[in-house]
């Protein structure tokens, strides 16, 4: 009884060290996402996504990047690009940027990993996004291009929901849209992603209790087939952005290579068995196919590639991450661990009826 007692000690206080270290980072992300919602106009991603050309795919790869969406969240939004005149390329690009980062995922990175992967990861999702999404637009049959040239957004009148939400919003004082802002990503936002990144905290809590170095020598001690079991667990699991990055941190304290990392940090948000089926029905069988062969590929050579730029730059890859997260815990980062703590259960508790 003792021992379990004392494994279970183990694994809590190893997951509030993780906590510790990365909960002032995750609330900064919170609060910029916040903002983003505030200050950008409700219809300001539709408007840019129209049409296959490259213009609507890159810039829904780069207007995914900083959107804090997980893998469910992004597909219903995904769906109403479409339903409004967006090109399959565009639709791709945005269900694969968006998920796999976020400005709240990038500070977690910069948090529990390096400023290097930091970096990366939006990076190499955008360039993912952007392949996806020239992929798609190629494999598509004519008969679809034609029929989606000529599917226009529809002219807002004054009962369109979205057309009345502007013109509410260019009423609102800068006071109401940051309030309405912050409530979006301390109570919606945080609802769905608070639960998922508690889980990621906990299995990083006991990645770090039950494996060993010796554990991850014999497993993932070939870079190339830690990449490949980094996918087979990735493809099927559902995680997002968030959540993965304590995982991910866990294992690469315990000797995994940065590009097995990033290819978990990439694929595992992207991917996973429910949203595939979602996909397939947005932009159909093929295009499904397509997009997760080009997740797949994308991360394989970005993980190689990886760790080919560490080693260059004289970084072992199998000692990349040079402090264990939670080593220190001040007052502010207690502080912000409690205040995150509170925000998550608070989403847990019934929503008041108005």
């Amino acid at each position: 009884m003792n021992t379990v007692l004392n494994i279970i000690y183990d694994v809590m206080l190893a997951s509030w060290g993780v906590l510790l270290e990365s909960a002032p980072f995750v609330l900064l992300g919170f609060f910029v996402a916040g903002l983003f919602k505030a200050l950008l106009p409700p219809d300001f991603i539709t408007r840019h996504l129209g049409g296959n050309g490259m213009s609507s795919i890159v810039k829904a790869s780069a207007l995914g990047v900083p959107v804090p969406l997980c893998s469910c969240g992004v597909l219903p939004a995904a769906a109403g690009l479409k339903q409004q005149g967006a090109g399959k390329g565009a639709v791709t690009s945005f269900l694969i940027s968006t998920p796999e980062t976020g400005v709240d995922s990038i500070a977690v990175t910069y948090a529990l990993l390096d400023p290097l992967m930091t970096l990366i990861r939006p990076v190499v999702s955008f360039f993912t996004a952007v392949a996806a999404g020239i992929s798609v637009s190629f494999t598509e049959e004519k008969k679809e291009k034609k029929t989606q040239r000529k599917v226009q957004s529809p002219e807002p009148s004054c009962s369109d929901s979205c057309c009345c939400e502007h013109d509410v919003r260019k009423k609102e004082s800068f006071t109401d849209k940051l309030k309405g802002g912050m409530g979006f990503a301390f109570n919606d936002l945080l609802r769905d992603i608070g639960k998922w990144f508690l889980l990621g905290i906990f299995l990083a809590g006991v990645i770090s209790v039950f494996i060993s170095p010796e554990t991850i020598n014999s497993y993932f001690g070939n870079e190339y087939l830690s990449m490949v079991l980094m996918l087979a667990i990735a493809i099927p699991l559902y995680v997002c952005a968030t959540a993965s990055t304590p995982i991910a941190a866990a294992l690469a304290l315990k000797g995994i290579s940065p590009g097995a990392a990033l290819v978990f940090l990439l694929a595992g948000p992207a991917t996973n068995v429910a949203s595939l089926t979602v996909v397939s029905k947005i932009l159909g069988k093929k295009a499904a196919v397509v997009y997760l062969t080009v997740i797949i590929v994308m991360s394989f050579v970005a993980g190689m590639l990886v760790n080919y730029l560490y080693a260059f730059l004289g970084l072992d890859i199998t000692d990349w991450i040079q402090q264990a997260p939670g080593d220190e815990g001040g007052i502010i980062a207690m502080g912000s661990s409690v205040i995150l703590l509170a925000l998550i259960i608070r989403t847990f508790l019934p929503l008041k009826k108005k």
